[in-house]
């Protein structure tokens, strides 16, 4: 899906000028009928924030929400390896 560059940018300063650091680094792009949320956050709750903190703005429109937890603790190479 291509993002439309005509739609106000209503979406993504909600995030990026949020008090909560972390939610800054998200990423959200934005069409006519949908909203996507991505990137990584530490706790559910932050990745539920996220989305709530959008909800407001959506206008009507899908709210994808494809934020990843992952723990601080979090070593991809440990979660690759099989036992």
């Amino acid at each position: 899906m291509i993002a439309d560059s005509t739609l106000p940018a209503a979406i993504a300063p909600l995030l990026h000028d949020n008090p909560v650091t972390c939610l800054r680094r998200l990423d959200v792009t934005e069409t006519h009928d949908e909203v996507v949320i991505t990137g990584h956050v530490s706790t559910y709750y932050l990745k539920q924030l996220a989305q709530e903190t959008v909800r407001p703005a959506l206008g009507g429109r899908r709210l994808r929400n494809q934020v990843k937890v992952v723990s601080s603790g979090w070593d991809k190479n440990l979660a690759m390896k099989t036992v």
